[in-house]
């Protein structure tokens, strides 16, 4: 979008919070970060100290002789150390007593459980490493990992990981383009893939895809398949078998002495036009960054069983079932498959079976659970929540209110806490802890090590409550280091805005320090000079009783500039209608004004959503004006 007038007026706070959400007494009595001011203002104040008294809980190969260094927009943390994050995830926690631990809990749709313990996990990582090293993968080469969310998918990352091999990991079910594109960029030689996946019961093949995408590309020298369905499959000349190749090796397999600032993995993310951005991170200040929020942010106990309903094709997944819950020696339950399949209710079955006391789930995730209603959830005991945290989107107050109410019992035993953050951060920037107040449609205030403003296109801080650019000022640890071969893609982050890095997405800043991120700058609507944003809308319509999830678009208009057109799908029981949507045209009239109110609202049976549960409204936009759609390689099937 044009970054002229961001700050104007127009973008506001349209969607003010009822009422402040307490955490029980309980709960903040309990929280390890009692003194969010303190915290704060210390990792601020002294980021080095801050982060070197972080990284002391990890154990190094060899200490650092520099905290940090930053040649604009390039730095480094941790200068001189040496480690490795699966030392620290595996081999650490079996020292700490941990060995018999349950590190994984694993679900299918049929069914199908299986747990790994701490010490099987480093066995299994273990021959998984040494049967890398057998096919002539070594440190620094590019693996890329095609695999479903299973314990085995998991175990290749960490094996590639321990022998100091970069790991990048494609969503299994991607295109075979957007797979060949990502396996050409990173210029890998070895491919870990399975056989089938398995979504809303039926069998996708994955294998299939893979000999597709690297047809004529000579630089492959290995594809390993992890074969599941029955009868196996016949492989070819260059294709191994998983087990195959990893049940004749040792299961000893010491971690490779990696430089702090070694790259761990490549991750991409889709643009909306061009080849994916590979974004690096690093073995070092990443592990440190995530330790940190796996901790504070989700105050992980040892008795807690962590939910994450993500992909280790994600961000999330990568950090937040992968990583950070092994550094912190926690127990993570997932699950490969569809979140409301075989019924809408599995998730909360999965909840009171396992006792799962701290869930990480996307916003979208929640406005789907509101669709079947109330008695769903209020069928199972939930009582083991502690923390339901989100993040992925804005979480409009509707879903956080409904959450707090339905699945944490009003606050009588658990928090709804929101987080902003992006691949490219590696974690949590916003968020919103225990011992301050969440506030509906605000992601929270700014984490400890982020120093995170609201500015004009000239990069210039705005006053409280004017909408503008959010940018971060500071490089924290766990923030990434490069675009993969592409050092002009990665300088032009922080060069948008002078002297900060630019997210792309449009916030506000409350005059106690609560940001609401309003959506990506492009997701930000201009009608008849008011800049409103496509959240505001959406949030708007999801707070009527009929309407589960929303999306707005902005469309041109010789009058207005753009005028609004919104998409809605409705909750059970409700049916499409020209007097509903007129019902609906009025409500948003009601709670954000007349210039919010949409010029039409269509009811399609399903929105376009990205693997992850973003809604694409690029797409949208791009059927409804006649346009290209450019990359769409993250769009769910």
């Amino acid at each position: 979008m044009s970054t002229q007038a961001v700050g104007n007026e127009g973008i506001e706070q349209l969607l003010r919070a009822e009422a402040d959400l307490h955490a029980p007494a309980s709960l903040v009595a309990q929280a390890r970060l009692q003194d969010y001011e303190a915290e704060y203002r210390r990792s601020v104040e002294d980021p080095e100290g801050f982060w070197a008294e972080i990284a002391q809980e990890l154990e190094w190969f060899q200490p650092w002789q520099k905290v940090f260094d930053w040649n604009y927009p390039l730095f480094e943390w941790f200068q001189g150390a040496t480690c490795n994050i699966t030392h620290n995830c595996l081999d650490r926690q079996v020292k700490a007593g941990r060995k018999n631990k349950v590190a994984y809990i694993w679900t299918t749709e049929d069914g199908t459980e299986r747990q790994i313990t701490y010490g099987q996990l480093l066995d299994f990582v273990s021959r998984t490493a040494n049967a890398l090293r057998s096919i002539g993968v070594s440190k620094g080469d590019r693996v890329i990992i095609y695999m479903p969310v299973m314990l085995e998918g998991i175990v290749c990352m960490l094996a590639c990981a321990r022998i100091g091999a970069v790991h990048s990991v494609v969503y299994a079910g991607f295109s075979v383009q957007a797979l060949r594109s990502r396996i050409e960029d990173a210029q890998a030689r070895v491919i870990l893939t399975a056989d089938v996946s398995y979504r809303r019961g039926k069998r996708v093949g994955l294998r299939s895809i893979v000999q597709e995408a690297i047809s004529g590309l000579e630089a492959i020298d290995q594809v390993v398949v992890l074969r599941r369905a029955q009868p196996a499959l016949e492989l070819d000349l260059h294709e191994t078998d998983f087990y195959e190749l990893v049940n004749k090796q040792s299961a000893d397999c010491p971690a490779a002495i990696m430089d702090a600032e070694d790259p761990l993995y490549i991750l991409y993310t889709s643009g909306t036009t061009g080849k994916p951005k590979g974004v690096v991170h690093v073995h070092g200040g990443y592990m440190v960054g995530i330790y940190y929020h796996m901790t504070r942010f989700w105050d992980i106990r040892d008795d807690d069983v962590f939910l994450c309903t993500s992909d280790i094709g994600w961000a999330v997944g990568h950090s937040y079932i992968v990583y950070a819950p092994l550094l912190a020696g926690a127990t993570t339950l997932f699950r490969e498959g569809a979140i409301d399949f075989p019924h809408p209710a599995i998730v909360w079955e999965l909840i009171e079976r396992y006792r799962a006391s701290v869930i990480f789930t996307a916003p979208t995730a929640v406005r789907m659970f509101m669709r079947y209603g109330d008695q769903l959830p209020q069928g199972y005991n939930l009582r083991s929540i502690r923390l339901f945290t989100c993040a992925g989107e804005p979480l409009n107050p509707e879903a956080m209110l409904w959450a707090h109410r339905v699945l944490c019992g009003n606050g009588q035993w658990g928090f709804v806490a929101d987080n902003w953050w992006q691949t490219e951060t590696g974690g949590p920037c916003l968020g919103t802890l225990p011992v301050f107040a969440a506030r509906p449609s605000k992601a929270g205030k700014a984490l400890p090590g982020v120093v995170a403003e609201v500015v004009d296109a000239q990069g210039n801080k705005l006053p409280p409550n004017k909408g503008g650019l959010l940018v971060l000022r500071r490089p924290f640890p766990h923030m990434y280091r490069a675009v993969y071969g592409d050092p002009d893609r990665y300088a032009e982050d922080w060069r948008k805005i002078p002297n900060a890095y630019s997210t792309g997405d449009v916030a506000i800043c409350d005059d106690d320090g609560y940001f609401t991120v309003v959506g990506r700058a492009d997701d930000v609507l201009n009608v008849a000079g008011h800049r409103i944003g496509t959240a505001d809308v959406e949030g708007a319509l999801v707070s009527h009783p009929a309407v589960a999830e929303a999306a707005a678009i902005g469309r041109p208009d010789e009058i207005k500039g753009e005028n609004i057109k919104a998409f809605v799908m409705l909750r059970v029981g409700h049916t499409a209608s020209p007097e509903l949507e007129l019902k609906l045209k009025e409500h948003v009239r009601n709670v954000l004004g007349a210039i919010a109110v949409p010029a039409e609202i269509g009811f399609p049976e399903k929105l376009p959503k990205t693997r992850s549960g973003k809604i694409m409204r690029r797409l949208l936009k791009a059927q409804e004006l006649g346009k290209e759609i450019g990359d769409v390689s993250t769009l769910e099937e």
